[in-house]
């Protein structure tokens, strides 16, 4: 048993794909899916409080938790650590503490430090969920999972026969961590990763991926780009010498795009920084599945939740 689920193999905590069997992870997709195709369950966390508690800001994340428990019927507690107690010296886990004894039953955390969701889950009441929505550079689990409904969505249930590139600045990302391990899960054909070297992890978390800096070679043929989010703070440290050298070797343009496959897609976890990562006509261009995902976000928060806390 781990920390994610009970005895009998049961979600308990959604902390992170890497440590969640695949049939979990179907299981979860295939609720996802039903929701993304007009399945509703108005009643499935009637009575049930949860919180979101987020100690770092977010804007797409948090609003597709909280519509995903209203669509649910939970009732929703929302959590600013800049408005909070936590200003005055609380500590996160007496704020944990104080928002569970009120009779919470499910919190969903996103925090700037690697660790401290699971910290918190470690902490919690029987009966009491926890919901990663993002630690410091280590897991978001639901963006994982709606990057993949967005795959399946579009390429099928096999991934046995995709070819998939993750482009960017991997090594401070939580997204491309869970995108990765999904991936393995569902058995994807061929991963690939591009970025400056600067940019990308040397502590195995690439083990088994096709690993290069030269992103035409790597688009070849591909079935689905998944652009990352320069963070711009990784100029000012010299990671990148600047985001028009940026925009030059690694940016997604219509011309490069035509290097994959005719049918593929291009995906972002957003916020995009058009002109860096992605152009606008690639950004908006039909084989865009951005806004996709951020529909696909709410089905697979609900899915999680449901799973959870129904």
């Amino acid at each position: 048993m781990n920390l994610q689920l009970d005895a009998r193999g049961r979600l308990r905590h959604l902390l992170a794909l890497e440590q969640l069997p695949a049939d979990a992870l179907d299981a979860l997709l295939r609720r996802a899916q039903a929701f993304a195709a007009g399945e509703d369950a108005p009643a499935a966390l009637a009575g049930v409080a949860v919180c979101t508690l987020f100690f770092e800001p977010s804007t797409r994340t948090r609003l597709s938790f909280q519509l995903a428990a209203q669509r649910l019927g939970a009732h929703i507690l929302n959590f600013d650590a800049s408005t909070s107690s936590a200003t005055k010296g609380e500590t996160d886990l007496d704020t944990f503490r104080t928002i569970q004894a009120m009779g919470v039953r499910g919190f969903v955390v996103r925090h700037k430090g690697d660790g401290a969701v699971a910290a918190l889950a470690e902490a919690a009441n029987p009966g009491v969920a926890v919901l990663n929505a993002g630690d410091g550079r280590s897991h978001h689990p639901t963006q994982g999972l709606l990057d993949m409904l967005t795959l399946r969505q579009a390429k099928g249930d096999d991934f046995s026969k995709l070819k998939v590139v993750i482009v960017g600045d991997v090594k401070h990302s939580r997204v491309a961590r869970s995108d990765l391990h999904a991936l393995r899960a569902l058995g994807c054909g061929e991963i690939r990763v591009c970025g400056p070297a600067a940019l990308l992890p040397d502590d195995g978390t690439l083990d088994g991926c096709i690993v290069g800096d030269d992103f035409d070679a790597m688009l070849d043929g591909v079935d689905a780009a998944m652009m990352l989010r320069l963070q711009r703070e990784r100029m000012a440290e010299g990671l990148v010498a600047s985001l028009d050298d940026y925009h030059r070797d690694y940016g997604l343009t219509a011309a490069r795009l035509r290097r994959a496959a005719p049918d593929a897609i291009v995906m972002h976890p957003g916020p995009m920084n058009r002109g860096v990562e992605i152009a606008d006509d690639v950004a908006d261009g039909p084989q865009s599945r951005v806004l996709a995902q951020v529909g696909n976000g709410v089905a697979v928060r609900m899915a999680a939740l449901e799973a959870l806390l129904g």
